[in-house]
């Protein structure tokens, strides 16, 4: 296993076959679609291909998601194991009593059924919202994974944090469905405005030598996936990130 590279940090720094080859060359192998990807799948599996790179995990909108033979199209072609919902729009996720979280975890647990009959694995990659109380109190993210019981779940730590939960009491909880993690870190208060709060892997305010350690006792995680949701510079994010994770032991003694 190696660690990956979500795409959606490149999205504003084109050309991506450049961009492909530039973290090639630091040292991922993998790489992590997403929606906006998909419309030339044919290319971007050659362009993939061209940098010794494999996608095993992608995500895909619930629209994209419903239209399922489409969406397993694109997987194939480049190379998927495992597709993930990302979110929903804004409107559809604010103020919504638990029925409406329900309905979302049934959606989601009929389209994980007939994704794996497809010999393709599916869940759900969180952002903060889901910690965002109910009016009873329940939080959507235990309705979503609840409902959707067979569903596995890419964590995306920073995001947990960012809604005021603790990633690894949730790993404690759900790390047997964990077979993925967002890989990123969030900057002191204050800091890096220009890219929405973000920083470079290792270079934030989270913990990652408790948090790795909890990851490979908790969970079941195989695919490391470094993210920025907004960089100013790509390249130094996927550089000091890769530079950072490389003195870890996510890799040689994950599950």
């Amino acid at each position: 296993m190696d660690f990956s590279f979500q795409l959606y940090s490149a999205r504003n720094f084109p050309p991506l076959d450049d961009v492909l080859g530039r973290i090639a060359r630091l040292g991922y192998r993998q790489v992590e679609g997403f929606g906006g990807l998909y419309s030339e799948a044919e290319s971007l599996a050659a362009s993939l291909r061209k940098h010794s790179l494999t996608m095993p995990t992608g995500h895909f909108g619930l629209a994209q998601l419903k239209d399922t033979d489409a969406a397993l199209k694109i997987a194939e072609t480049l190379g998927m194991r495992y597709l993930y919902c990302p979110a929903i729009a804004k409107e559809e996720r604010e103020n919504q009593p638990d029925s409406k979280w329900v309905e979302l975890g049934e959606t989601l647990a009929a389209l994980g059924e007939s994704i794996r009959r497809r010999g393709f694995g599916f869940g759900w990659h969180n952002h903060a919202f889901e910690f965002v109380p109910t009016a009873s109190g329940r939080l959507p993210m235990d309705i979503i994974l609840d409902t959707a019981s067979n569903n596995e779940w890419e964590m995306d730590v920073a995001w947990v944090v960012k809604g005021g939960h603790d990633p690894i009491a949730w790993m404690k909880k759900f790390g047997s469905r964990i077979n993925a993690v967002h890989v990123k870190d969030i900057a002191p208060a204050g800091q890096n405005v220009d890219e929405d709060g973000w920083a470079d892997v290792g270079h934030g305010t989270l913990d990652w030598n408790a948090l790795q350690a909890a990851i490979r006792q908790y969970t079941n995680a195989r695919y490391f996936v470094m993210e920025h949701d907004n960089p100013s510079d790509v390249d130094r994010f996927a550089s000091r990130s890769i530079a950072s994770v490389r003195t870890w032991n996510l890799i040689e003694n994950s599950k």
